[in-house]
């Protein structure tokens, strides 16, 4: 049996545990969570698990093997040095890495001390539909020479203390929500950004909301353009106030051979079944120079997947993995490199939307 603490147990945590109880021989055995409500609903998920005091409490436990770090993003890079100065675990930790810029020497040293294996939680690398894609893009498109992602998604959803109302604790719409892109971007096209240059506001959501008498100033929408090292060009569609579309995510690549589609509708908890089922997700292969016409691959995902979580089945097959790295000792293969990597692409775009101008990350 493998035994999981939890640090952090609101909504992604819940979504994590949820996609425990789905592996075979694993549970979450302790948490620490220290909103009351957000602890109930937790022990109602896990009743047997034990609520700690503190989050150092949790990784002393001999009935832990593993932890799940989903606290708020502001809190990453202090949590894992808590973690580090107590016991050193294998730990799954939730995205974006850091937010703080100041925050990058002390990551630098974790990479090289920390004894245990750390997995960031990319969780769009792991839909069914992402992963077709990433199957057939290299044949489909005879090398990329453009990548596309489009977002069109509702509104960042209430979260405990409204942390995420504000750049200072999310990092910035760029960072928080789209660091998952720019992480897809580096993977699909097995290359590194050296230029972005973004554009991006606040036109629609929160404008009304009030905390404390602040304004939430969370972006809702952009554009970004990623240059890569060997010449292809990535873009970002984000819209946050566009849940009537059919399709959450669009991904498409071209290149000299074809083009390559992968379309994912959003969650299940969030359709609206008044008009009709979701979607069946898809991806579709379009030859440059067709002689059958296109090829579509439907990718439907296990509908207790669905119910699982907000991800599209993808926290399910990353604890898959994880389990991996935890019971036989296998790489993790989102590191904090690459976590550190997706989140210097979202500072750069949260520049270059502010200021106007192109930021080098050369």
């Amino acid at each position: 049996m493998t035994r999981y603490g939890i640090v952090g147990s609101g909504m992604m945590g819940q979504e994590h545990i949820r996609n425990i109880a789905l592996l075979s021989g694993a549970e979450v055995t302790a948490f620490f969570e220290p909103d009351e409500g957000m602890a109930a609903a937790t022990s109602a998920l896990v009743p047997h698990a034990v609520r700690c005091a503190d989050l150092e409490a949790v990784v002393a436990r001999d009935d832990v093997d593993a932890l799940v770090v989903a606290s708020p993003n502001h809190t990453h890079v202090e949590v894992l040095g808590r973690i580090a100065a107590t016991r050193a675990l294998p730990v799954l930790m939730e995205k974006p890495l850091y937010t703080d810029p100041a925050d990058a020497p002390v990551l630098a040293r974790l990479v090289k001390e920390y004894p245990a294996p750390i997995w960031v939680a990319m969780e769009y690398r792991y839909m069914p539909p992402v992963a077709k894609f990433r199957e057939l893009c290299d044949a489909a498109t005879g090398e990329i020479k453009m990548l596309a992602i489009r977002e069109h998604r509702f509104p960042f959803l209430e979260k405990v203390g409204d942390w995420n109302r504000f750049n200072r604790n999310s990092g910035g719409t760029l960072v928080e929500k789209c660091c998952h892109f720019f992480d897809l971007m580096r993977l699909i096209l097995d290359d590194e950004a050296v230029r972005v240059m973004a554009s991006a506001g606040q036109a629609v959501n929160h404008l009304d909301e009030r905390y404390n008498g602040e304004v939430p100033d969370i972006w809702d929408h952009g554009f970004v353009i990623v240059d890569f090292a060997r010449g292809a060009r990535a873009m970002l569609d984000l819209c946050m106030f566009a849940e009537g579309s059919e399709y959450q995510e669009e991904i498409s690549a071209v290149g000299p051979s074809g083009k390559i589609e992968a379309k994912v509708p959003g969650p299940t908890r969030f359709w609206n079944f008044d008009i009709g089922p979701a979607p069946t997700p898809k991806v579709i292969v379009s030859p440059r120079l067709p002689t059958t016409g296109k090829i579509v691959h439907e990718t439907p995902v296990d509908k207790d997947l669905l119910t699982a979580g907000d991800h599209h089945g993808s926290t399910y097959y990353q604890h898959l993995r994880f389990l991996d790295v935890v019971r036989k000792g296998a790489r993790p293969e989102v590191t904090l490199a690459d976590g550190a990597a997706a989140v210097r692409i979202g500072m750069a775009a949260q520049e270059s939307a502010a200021t106007g101008q192109a930021v080098s990350l050369i």
